[in-house]
């Protein structure tokens, strides 16, 4: 009895030791950290690649010969559904940057050119209008604005930052170029990943199998399932309602003979990714390309894309991702109000299925705990909903 007392006062009397070491030495824990993401990044970002790509690798596995006798057929199924899934996605990054791009730095040209134009207009509009706007117009007249001198500031502001542009040149460059190799290397990382999985998680279940009681490995199982079911249901669902209210607004436009249809709804079709909040960014980017060309434009694609966002949310979304990540839309909101404060883009992208998959994990706990099948709507003592 007292030997257990005393291996209990020792574990606390180390706890206590390690607790105050850890807030002692926070900030080089912290810097240890730091280095060890830093190096451990690029295999990361593979076995994330690796996780997206294998949803559309298995499916197209199903579809490339599956019953084929065939030795050579069997043997490449996996490298040409691999080589598929890359080409697929990068096909579709490709599109993407071939139609914004262009059209972006064409709108950023007109808006430049327009500015003059448009203070010239607006302030001739208000002085042969001075009878309605008497004061509006004198306080205009009054800022005597000099287009030539805003000119000129404007442009050795700019060559400013081109010098400082230029002479970052090196630093910029070998952010690129670390990039670019990290890239690189997680492409790699993620084709290993990809090629050997089974054998991958045979060896990950040996692992768990030797270190962990059966109980304990049976739930981590579970978790994991949960986990892997909620990210790939988010993840087909989000790719597919993404595609569908780009189509959407891209033909809406070209309707409504908007200009940069095709961009916008590109643009819209990449930020819808992100859950409640991404087609209002892209919304906003949408109109301000438009106001470059008709102000009045701009306002009604407003209103369409508020009609749009209402079809999109009583209609499309709950039949294509439906509830099959399980979560109300309230802690949908919360989960990328969090996640985006927490993880910036990223943090919007994935606090999602993260929180979808611990309100499950609760949800679970909680019927279990209440001896509540699942399924089951809980009720209060009194019979009441």
């Amino acid at each position: 009895m007292k030997g257990i007392k005393l291996s209990l006062w020792i574990k606390y009397i180390l706890l206590a030791v390690v607790a105050v070491l850890f807030v002692k030495y926070f900030s080089t824990i912290l810097d240890a950290l730091g280095a060890v993401w830093h190096v451990a990044f690029p295999l990361v970002l593979g076995a994330a690649i690796a996780y997206v790509l294998n949803i559309l690798m298995k499916k197209v596995e199903r579809v490339y010969f599956p019953n084929a006798q065939n030795k050579f057929i069997r043997a490449t199924r996996r490298g040409v559904s691999i080589l598929f899934s890359f080409v697929v996605i990068f096909g579709i990054v490709s599109i993407l940057v071939l139609i914004i791009v262009p059209q972006l730095i064409q709108a950023f040209t007109v808006l430049i050119d327009a500015i003059p134009r448009v203070y010239t207009k607006s302030l001739d509009y208000f002085q042969s209008n001075s009878g309605k706007y008497s004061s509006l117009g004198k306080f205009i007249s009054s800022l005597q604005v000099d287009l030539d001198a805003v000119t000129k500031k404007l442009t050795a502001s700019l060559s400013k930052v081109v010098t400082g542009i230029l002479n970052s040149t090196f630093s910029i460059a070998g952010a690129l170029t670390s990039g670019v190799m990290n890239l690189v290397i997680a492409i790699i990382f993620a084709i290993y990943i990809l090629a050997a999985k089974e054998k991958l998680a045979i060896q990950a279940d040996k692992v768990v199998r030797a270190f962990l009681k059966k109980q304990t490995a049976d739930r981590l199982y579970y978790v994991l399932k949960v986990a892997n079911r909620t990210f790939s249901s988010f993840i087909v669902g989000q790719c597919v309602e993404a595609v569908i209210l780009g189509c959407l607004c891209t033909a809406g436009m070209f309707l409504l003979h908007f200009p940069y249809a095709a961009m916008v709804g590109a643009f819209i079709s990449a930020t819808a990714l992100i859950p409640v909040v991404g087609a209002y960014l892209g919304a906003a980017f949408g109109a301000f390309m438009i106001l470059t060309v008709d102000p009045m434009k701009a306002l009604f694609f407003l209103v369409f894309i508020v009609v749009l966002q209402q079809v999109e949310g009583n209609i499309i979304y709950p039949r294509v991702v439906g509830s099959s990540i399980g979560l109300p839309g309230l802690w949908v909101l919360a989960a990328v109000i969090i996640g985006g404060g927490l993880g910036g883009i990223v943090g919007m992208l994935f606090g999602v299925p993260v929180a979808a998959t611990l309100y499950k994990l609760l949800s679970d706990q909680v019927q279990k705990r209440l001896q509540t099948p699942p399924g089951v709507e809980e009720t209060n003592r009194s019979g009441t909903v």
